[in-house]
């Protein structure tokens, strides 16, 4: 298996020696193409030899013991034939990319070559740098030339001889090895410390290292340099000369970059809802591989979680805990490791790629310190070997499906199948679930739960619909604040309590617009408006991150009465600065958690109540826990309602009740207000009374209707190419094949809201597929269409993305 999006596997030959010695699931270094090596993954060790190409040597092999077992081979698989995507794909998304080594080609100069005269001014550039250093990457050529194409003038320089070429393989994890300090063996015995001390009497700097240094040995544990520096005060120097004097030596021992510190504490008393809850959970497992948990925000899920985990770890199985979002990684964690101390790993891209090397292997080897798995989507790729319970938190969350690139996978629905192989059982949990899994839990499918008490019986917050435009027409709107959300604002603050504000848009204002003319700013790559970011004063793309200064004119007709038009996050918070001078304001959106801990400051300061209100855009609704908020305020739902897609109401109703749940989650009851322009609208008013069952039920009657999810499949294809009129062509005969299979049911083809990103112009078709209609048989015949199409001449360059479930 190799990691191209290619839908084959292929087969190498071995020695004798080596058959014996592979197993599937091990590394080896394979060429793959003219000259590019490849890390491959062994699938399947057997002796036909493939009849339309003559099977290549393996190059080496890179593991003692295999990387990947049985179990992931399998979920594999049923990714990549359930999601129709390349095994390559799925295998390059699941390994750390430490362990996928690939051929950095290397350049040479060649000392023989002497005639630099026929050399052209590129070539001669490569050839000049290469006197000054002996070896060159070809990402280096590329940029000492400033160019992206560079294999053609260095296939010129090999055929001139002047440089010759050779591949080379790069194991990119190193292991981290911490500096620690001990005595050398000369100075051991107890009288030699007096004459040392003697010896070290003018060099007052050294004789206050080795007095710390004896200070800090009597607690029998090695010492670090860096413990050592900080303690004595000294620079890193003065260890270096008592290196050099043979009083100290420097050792290194390997550590892991991340391990939990914790004490395992008892595990709290469960009330009696959750008990019950509790209770319910196990029964419905007996029959039961999946069990869905209802449980409203703040009902203390977390703490059924803690209970289940602690059964299934006692019983010496591994846990895999699934979360939508990193962000609230932090929250739990902390939470967790108040528990289970050591035994918790995490797993997700904000870690380096050492980090993570670090958990696979601690997984793979079932260490003790990688019994609870926390991640969020990409961990359900880890090499578990006993998998007891995976618990997916809130499991409606769209963060949980993956859209860019391939392996387009669901980790919710992954999560299923991977429970079934391990004959683990699985939890979801949500105070919003999704449609299909509440769909299913009604028909039986699932087992079903409800928690509808608050912890500590606190009352659901008061949430009330605040009408902007009958606010607007009675003046009483300052900037984007009600009269009533400030006075709500203000009471809250008065109280000292904290207020959380929500806009699901980030930097200033979306759109910067001439009054004059009403041209507006458009991204040259893409189809949409610039979003104007005031700390930088820039106009910034949300979709490529192209980027440039504040016009002071408009640039099309020179005037220079520029207005912004809509707000973001960023404009929310200049506002609540003026409105509210002496309270702290923060901030929560992606511009501001770009860092590795950038989450765990800002989380940080809030609980800490160095911040009075935060304003942020998604990332609050999900699952944080802030025992001291009592306001939350929502200052535009219409943009949520009004959003052209089948989900848009049932998640508009999920992001409210989830972002209502912030409030008064302890022993006070909360207020919600929301700012509309339609407070009649029915999503709205179901938030306002939490009823999810009306509103399940409203938005089921709609789906039966219109032929969507949970009653149709759908598989989406798009199409991109920097051509429009080829996309429009090659989608138009698309169109045409799948309409003669499927009729109806083919949706399109249509332009997305955004139709060009990238300089790439998308289009799209979707193909509905009835309950009764065979969706294996379904897939067989899109893939041969799909074959036929990319068949075409003209057709072969344009970008083809299949995505089954594109929800």
């Amino acid at each position: 298996m190799l990691p191209i999006p290619i839908q084959k596997t292929f087969t190498y030959s071995v020695t004798d020696e080596e058959y014996n010695f592979l197993k599937k699931g091990m590394r080896v270094a394979v060429s793959f193409g003219k000259t590019k090596l490849f890390t491959g993954l062994v699938f399947n060790i057997h002796q036909k030899a493939p009849i339309l190409y003559e099977a290549k040597d393996i190059h080496q092999i890179l593991d003692d013991k295999p990387l990947v077992n049985e179990h992931q081979l399998k979920h594999w698989q049923w990714i990549a034939n359930y999601y129709m995507c390349a095994l390559g794909d799925v295998y390059r998304a699941s390994l750390p990319s430490a362990f996928l080594l690939e051929s950095e080609t290397i350049v040479y100069k060649n000392e023989a070559f002497i005639n630099e005269n026929e050399l052209g001014d590129d070539e001669f550039l490569i050839f000049e740098a290469l006197q000054h250093q002996s070896q060159l990457t070809i990402h280096q050529v590329a940029d000492i030339l400033g160019k992206k194409k560079v294999m053609p003038i260095v296939n010129e320089l090999i055929k001139k001889s002047a440089i010759y070429i050779q591949e080379k393989i790069y194991e990119q994890y190193k292991p981290k090895l911490v500096k620690y300090v001990r005595l050398h063996a000369a100075y051991t015995s107890d009288n030699s410390l007096n004459s040392l001390l003697e010896e070290l009497s003018r060099a007052k700097k050294q004789r206050e290292a080795v007095l710390t240094f004896f200070q800090l040995s009597t607690t029998k544990k090695p010492i670090k340099a860096k413990d050592l520096e900080t303690k004595a005060n000294v620079s890193s120097a003065v260890l270096k000369s008592l290196v050099d004097k043979n009083i100290f030596e420097f050792y290194q021992i390997q550590t892991d970059r991340i391990s939990f510190k914790g004490d395992t504490n008892s595990l709290k008393t469960l009330n009696e809802f959750q008990e019950k809850a509790y209770l319910e959970i196990k029964e419905t497992f007996i029959k039961k591989d999946v069990t869905l948990l209802h449980g409203i925000t703040s009902s203390g899920k977390t703490e059924i979680y803690t209970k289940l985990i602690q059964e299934v770890i006692d019983n010496g199985k591994q846990v895999l805990f699934l979360l939508p979002e990193i962000a609230l990684t932090t929250q739990i964690i902390t939470r967790l490791q108040f528990y289970f101390g050591e035994q918790i790993s995490v797993f997700h891209s904000k870690y380096s790629m050492n980090e993570r090397v670090e958990v696979w292997n601690n997984v793979l080897e079932n260490k003790s310190k990688a019994q609870i798995i926390l991640g969020a989507r990409s961990s359900i790729f880890l090499p578990f070997s006993n998998l007891g319970l995976i618990v997916v938190d809130e499991e409606h969350e769209t963060s949980y499906k993956q859209f860019e690139p391939s392996p387009r996978y669901n980790a919710r629905d992954a999560a299923i199948v991977l429970a079934k192989m391990h004959q683990a059982k699985i939890l979801l949990g949500s105070a919003t679930p999704s449609l299909e899994s509440y769909f299913n839990a009604q028909q039986n499918k699932y087992g079903f739960v409800e928690l509808n008490r608050r912890h500590g019986n606190v009352q659901l917050p008061k949430i009330e619909l605040i009408d902007v435009k009958d606010k607007q027409k009675k003046k009483e709107m300052t900037g984007h604040f009600s009269d009533r959300l400030l006075k709500l604002i203000q009471g809250a603050l008065d109280e000292k309590e904290q207020v959380i504000l929500f806009q699901n848009r980030r930097g200033y204002s979306p759109i910067v617009e001439c009054k004059t003319c009403g041209v507006a700013p458009q991204c040259p790559n893409c189809d949409v408006s610039l979003t104007f970011h005031k700390f930088r004063h820039e106009l910034r793309c949300h979709y490529c991150s192209y980027q440039r200064a504040m016009p002071n004119s408009c640039s099309a007709c020179g005037s220079n009465t520029l207005d912004t038009k809509g707000f973001g996050t960023e404009q929310i918070e200049l506002e609540l600065k003026e409105l509210f001078p002496d309270y702290k304001i923060g901030r929560m959106d992606l511009d501001t958690t770009r860092g590795k801990f950038g989450y765990q400051k800002i989380i940080g300061a809030f609980e800490a109540r160095e911040i009075d209100v935060l304003v942020g855009t998604q990332m609050l609704s999900k699952g944080l826990d802030f025992d001291n908020v009592t306001l939350v305020g929502v200052l535009n739902a219409d943009t949520m309602l009004n959003f052209p897609d089948f989900r848009a109401h049932e998640r508009a109703y999920q992001m409210m009740v989830q972002v209502s749940g912030r409030a008064g989650r302890y022993k006070k009851q909360g207020n919600v207000a929301i700012q509309t322009y339609n407070p009649y609208h029915q999503i709205l008013q179901q938030v306002s009374t939490t009823n999810y069952t009306e509103m399940y039920k409203e938005q089921l009657q709609e789906r039966w209707q219109f032929k969507y999810p949970p009653y149709y499949r759908l598989i989406k294809i798009t199409l991109k190419h920097r051509d429009y009129n080829k996309v429009e062509s090659g989608v138009n005969w698309l169109f045409k094949a799948l309409y003669a299979s499927f009729g109806e049911h083919v949706l399109g083809p249509t332009a997305p809201a955004v139709s060009r990103i990238r300089n790439q112009y998308i289009k799209n078709i979707v193909i509905k597929i009835p309950p009764k209609q065979s969706l294996a048989n379904t897939k067989n015949q899109v893939a041969k269409i799909k074959n036929t199409f990319e068949a075409v001449k003209d057709f072969r360059p344009i970008r083809f993305i299949m995505d089954v479930d594109a929800y």
